[in-house]
């Protein structure tokens, strides 16, 4: 036998590489093997990434760098299914880095992840594909591409995975998606309310935390809180509240019971499951600050509808409300404030908070150092005293006044503004106002009315109109600089603060020395303003503008070309012509600075007696043949219908003869149809002669005339106006004492037409000059301002004043109307026949008085002499 030999191996195949275990310590050189074809070199590779991206922000920042993102997300969408697990694991980790969510965007991987979340995927797919969403999802733009690629409904599906981590994401991932409006009504739609209650019994209060947190976005639509109520949402919530391990998360449970409270048929469901009584026994004694705060709110919440508050009030809410005032922490304080001013829409919840004793601990809230604490309470009491008569004493009872007066310099604007709104509401008691005044409240308005908001200067304004309703308030107003920003706020832009402010200026023109003011400020400029625009008018305005008005006559009669009967013409009235609406008119002390010139004369009204030696009174002449002075005993008119006459005594006086209808001292002319009877007439002279020289000189002293006596007056505003003064007598003498309406118009018609230059035939008109008499008395006067006694040839417009300005002295209603070409008319109402005769009651007639043709004549307004007097 031969010897046996080896055989030897064959050699290997020339075209097979053989295996090389690599291990590599750079993560450079895996994510060049994510570039591999073998699944078994990918999957390591993805591995190895995840595990080196689990350990920090800064390695994912270096994968970023070394481009592993991009074959990443290629990976995930693998044919294996391991590498697509180990990819979607490592690009889920990788997620959380802002450069890498900037780099997913760009590559529009979120379809390739909501892919990953069918159901046939392993559980660790989800999971990590679901962590990618959720960090993905809170971007904008990603939530609408999640949403717009259905990407909700599989998220949905894997609230019932179970794995936990799983549903954290995925309820993390909805969150996220209902913090927009389409996804909220698309999870109802979904069916997904259902899932996400069932994760309130979850062991991980993370999952619970986050699934509250969803549900509170999710119920603030209206059909989701249906949705919930179907599923017995409210009674969970409430269960949920009930477990005392649950605590910590009551906060965000009573968020979203306090959305599902809105609607009165969750309240109702509450009321009837005894829930609505453990709530607010809940509020009341829950041991954390932060779960009766929010609870609070809750109510606040249930109580913004109407029928809620009925319920509430049912259940007796006050008294919890009230307790909870008392809590020595700051946001349950406001809170309760602030569900207090809600609650207060309800007539019955003002008088049952002020029966509990609630208004003297929200008026102690003012005291606090916490700047919302203050703000809130003064917004609770505020509406406490809106239309409430008692809760305004219950306030002052407390002594509210003095921190709410305090409060109006306040830095924050709602404590001002709801500050002034209490003592608005307060002032509305005449008895309280006094008190309100007594600590300084004007000033700290004065100051607030120059607020740069607007509901500030809408409150501050009413409350200028509530404390200004008597002479006191409105002189400390003035004292106080208030009418200059009151006037600024005339122009407001905001339709409010306009209202209010006009308001204001409506209650402050009654006061006549602050309509000047107010006048002086070009406050009745800017009404005329607000009031020839249809946007800006209100009723206010109009009113403003005509209690201003009607407290300067001077200016209404200007403006409007017209005084009513009840406008009664007093010293200081003057008529400075037609002036056209939005003009500034010149007050008197003005017009009186300006030189004489040639327009026409401003016609002033002053009855005052001028001030002279009781003997030279008692001597003035009045009648044109002298023979009536002055004497207190011979006339008997009552003060308060003539409030400036003199009386006059008979004597006799020697002097120049004197033509029956001779003119007076004064200038005027007298019909013997207006003197009296006894009345003398002198035609001789030489009578005096015997007098002594000094007592001849001492007469014409006494009796100097009032023409002489105001041109030694200096230029300016005419001191008085005796002339004046002595028709306003005569008129009480000769007038007054007529007992029909009609011959009491007749008689004033016939002085006043004696007293400016008689009668005036029609046709001779052009003749009578009375342009060059008052060019004559400017010249005299030194003055463009001219007495209206002092006015001898008077036309129509001098007449109607005339006459107006006596009728109001002696007590007959008429009315003064300006037209054109200086014509202006009296109106008188008459009742014809006598009222004793039975039958239906009698109605005055208005005629219009002649005063310059046929002195004494009245004219139907409508008759075509009446129409020919007014116009030419």
């Amino acid at each position: 036998m031969g010897k046996k030999v080896k055989k030897e191996e064959e050699p290997p195949a020339k075209d097979v590489f053989d295996p090389l275990p690599i291990e590599s310590k750079s993560a450079a050189t895996v994510v060049l093997m994510l570039s591999s074809p073998e699944e078994e070199v990918l999957a390591k590779a993805c591995e190895a990434i995840h595990r080196y991206a689990e350990k920090g922000d800064e390695n994912k920042g270096t994968l970023v760098g070394l481009g592993a993102v991009e074959p990443l997300a290629r990976l995930i969408s693998h044919e294996d299914k391991v590498v697509r697990r180990n990819a979607i694991m490592a690009l889920g980790v990788m997620a959380a880095h802002s450069d890498v969510k900037r780099h997913l965007k760009k590559l529009d991987i979120i379809p390739s992840v909501i892919g990953r979340l069918l159901p046939e995927e392993d559980v660790v797919i989800h999971e990590f594909a679901s962590l990618c969403l959720a960090y993905l999802s809170v971007d904008y733009t990603s939530k609408v591409q999640i949403f717009d690629h259905d990407g909700l409904d599989p998220l949905i599906h894997l609230l019932s995975s179970p794995d936990p981590d799983v549903k954290k994401n995925a309820v993390e991932c909805i969150y996220n998606l209902v913090q927009d409006f389409p996804s909220r009504s698309a999870v109802r739609e979904l069916n997904g309310i259902p899932p996400l209650l069932e994760l309130l019994k979850s062991e991980f209060p993370i999952i619970q935390q986050l699934t509250l947190t969803t549900l509170a976005l999710i119920t603030n639509d209206g059909e989701n809180r249906v949705a919930l109520r179907e599923n017995q949402g409210l009674e969970r919530l409430l269960e949920f509240l009930g477990a005392k391990e649950f605590s910590d998360l009551h906060v965000e449970a009573l968020q979203v019971i306090s959305n599902c409270l809105e609607d009165k048929e969750a309240m109702h469901l509450i009321q009837e499951t005894g829930g609505l009584d453990k709530l607010l026994q809940f509020a009341e004694t829950a041991t954390l600050p932060e779960v009766q705060m929010n609870a609070t709110k809750a109510i606040s919440r249930a109580a913004q509808d109407s029928e809620n508050r009925k319920i509430l009030h049912e259940h007796d809410v006050e008294k919890t409300l009230v307790s909870l005032l008392a809590v020595d922490h700051d946001g349950v304080r406001i809170a309760a404030c602030l569900a207090i001013a809600v609650m207060c829409d309800l007539l019955a919840s003002k008088d049952s908070f002020r029966n509990h004793e609630g208004v003297r601990p929200v008026v102690q809230l003012l005291s606090s150092e916490n700047g919302e604490v203050k703000e809130a309470a003064a917004l609770a009491l505020s509406k406490l005293t809106q239309s409430n008569q008692l809760n305004a004493y219950a306030v002052f009872e407390a002594e509210g006044e003095e921190p709410l007066v305090q409060q109006l310099s306040d830095a924050r604007d709602g404590a001002v503004a709801y500050a002034a709104a209490v003592l608005t509401n307060m002032a509305a008691q005449e008895t309280l106002r006094p008190g309100i005044l007594a600590h300084g409240v004007t000033p700290a308005l004065a100051e607030a009315l120059q607020s740069g908001n607007s509901l500030v200067l809408g409150n501050a304004a009413l409350a200028v109109a509530a404390l200004a309703c008597d002479s006191e308030g409105r002189a400390e107003l003035r004292n106080a600089g208030g009418l200059v920003p009151l006037v600024k706020l005339l122009n407001s832009n905001n339709t409010e603060v306009r209202c209010n402010a006009c308001w204001a200026a409506l209650v402050c023109a009654n006061d006549e020395p602050t309509a000047v003011e107010l006048c002086k400020l070009g406050a009745l400029e800017i009404l005329q303003d607000i009031n020839l625009s249809s946007n800006r008018r209100n009723k206010f305005s109009e009113a403003a503008l005509l209690k201003l008005l009607d407290s300067n006559l001077s200016i209404k009669y200007s403006l409007t070309g017209y005084l009513s009967p009840t406008d009664l013409i007093t010293d200081g009235f003057y008529d400075p012509g037609q002036v056209k609406p939005g003009h500034r008119i010149l007050t008197l002390e003005d017009l009186s600075k300006q030189e004489v010139n040639q327009h026409r004369p401003v016609i002033l009204v002053d009855g005052k007696p001028h001030e002279q030696s009781p003997k030279a009174i008692t001597d003035h002449k009045k009648f044109h043949d002298g023979s009536w002075v002055s004497n207190n005993s011979s006339l008997n008119v009552t003060p308060t219908v003539c409030k400036t006459y003199s009386s006059y005594q008979r004597v006799s006086t020697e002097s120049a003869p004197i033509d029956e209808k001779q003119q007076d001292g004064l200038g005027a002319t007298r019909s013997p149809s207006v003197l009296s009877k006894s009345s003398t007439k002198e035609k001789t002279k030489g009578k005096n002669k015997g007098k002594k020289d000094d007592e001849k000189q001492k007469d014409e002293d006494e009796i100097k005339s009032p023409q002489e006596t105001i041109t030694e007056n200096k230029p300016g505003i005419p001191s008085s106006d005796s002339a004046f003064h002595a028709l306003v007598s005569e008129a009480a003498k000769a007038v007054l004492p007529l007992h029909d309406t009609r011959e009491q118009v007749i008689g004033l018609a016939k002085l006043v037409a004696d007293a400016m230059g008689g009668d005036v035939e029609r046709d001779k008109l052009h003749e009578f000059s009375w342009e060059l008499h008052l060019s004559e008395l400017k010249y005299e006067l030194k003055s463009n301002i001219v007495p209206i006694g002092k006015i001898k040839k008077g036309i129509f417009y001098h007449r109607a004043l005339l006459f107006k300005a006596l009728a109001d002295r002696i007590g007959i209603n008429c009315s003064l109307v300006r037209g054109d070409y200086n014509r202006a008319w009296n109106e008188v109402a008459i009742v014809e026949g006598s009222p004793k005769v039975p039958g239906p009651r009698l109605q005055p007639k208005t005629y219009i008085v002649d005063l310059i043709h046929r002195p004494g004549r009245l004219m139907k307004n409508s008759s075509p002499e009446a129409i020919q007097y007014q116009t030419i």
